[in-house]
């Protein structure tokens, strides 16, 4: 089934001012595979479960005459029209299930971090319907799980956080955090296109201050789950995240910076001729 999550305008900028943005690495491997694949002229991008048009502004930094973002959610689509962008890039309101685009007019079609929400058969029945042919399909993902580094006490905050992750998966997840766990491996076999690839270990590294990473877990969905089922229960949690992580660094400073690692994971994928 497909997922609807970011249907209040509160939670869309929360996850337009944390949600971390895929490493330059990312981009670079996609439009590498696109360029091998189909070969220029790009005329048409779409960006699917484009979220706040994060990974949707990426692609427009490439040579592709039309960029489109889509998301099922209104508040997400109204929060990425609020950022300016290229005149290029453009956003639609529909689902993945029922892409709005003419069968064999799209060059590139990215997901990212949004794949394992989808219906992934009627999803990829849509992929191959509007891609042209060479067209490509990249879905990429952060793995849920992180290292955290400061100083010397990076064991201990790594523990603390991956009982967090640990705890919003387990119970306020759903079977799209099982794709993100296997590093989409179920996605990657679903796809029905003979040439593809799946890339893991893709390293992302970055700096960032103890309020951003609260921030960060207060902005995904399996928060924001904790937080409707039980608001303050919720609340208290983060609460203690935060002082656990200033505790363990001897600081009593939320602009105290650390250092995150994890790694993205990339499906790539070629229609034939």
């Amino acid at each position: 089934m497909a997922y609807r999550f970011f249907e209040r305008n509160e939670h869309s900028s929360l996850y337009e001012k944390y949600m971390i943005r895929e490493p330059d690495e990312v981009m670079k491997l996609i439009l590498s595979y696109l360029e091998e694949k189909k070969g220029k002229p790009f005329q048409l991008a779409v960006d699917v479960g484009c979220g706040t048009g994060q990974s949707t502004r990426s692609l427009a930094a490439f040579d592709f005459q039309k960029v489109i973002g889509v998301d099922i959610s209104d508040a997400q689509i109204q929060e990425a029209c609020s950022v300016g962008s290229s005149p290029k890039v453009s956003y639609m309101l529909a689902p993945a299930e029922q892409l709005p685009f003419e069968d064999g007019s799209v060059d590139l079609i990215t997901a990212s971090v949004s794949a394992h929400w989808f219906n992934m058969e009627m999803f990829l029945s849509e992929v191959e319907r509007v891609l042209k042919p060479r067209g490509c399909l990249a879905m990429y993902c952060l793995y849920p799980f992180f290292d955290l580094h400061y100083k010397d006490c990076s064991k201990a905050l790594t523990d603390v956080f991956t009982e967090v992750t640990d705890f919003l998966l387990r119970e306020y997840g759903g079977e799209g955090v099982k794709l993100m766990l296997s590093e989409y491996k179920e996605i990657f076999d679903a796809v029905p296109f003979v040439d593809k690839t799946r890339v893991t270990k893709i390293l992302l590294k970055r700096s960032m201050p103890v309020a951003d990473l609260v921030g960060l877990c207060e902005s995904i969905c399996t928060y924001q789950n904790f937080l409707r089922a039980d608001r303050e229960a919720a609340e208290e949690f983060l609460q203690k995240l935060q002082h656990s992580l200033l505790e363990i660094m001897g600081t009593s400073s939320t602009a105290t910076q650390l250092e995150i690692c994890t790694n993205y994971v990339c499906v790539l994928a070629c229609k034939s001729v």
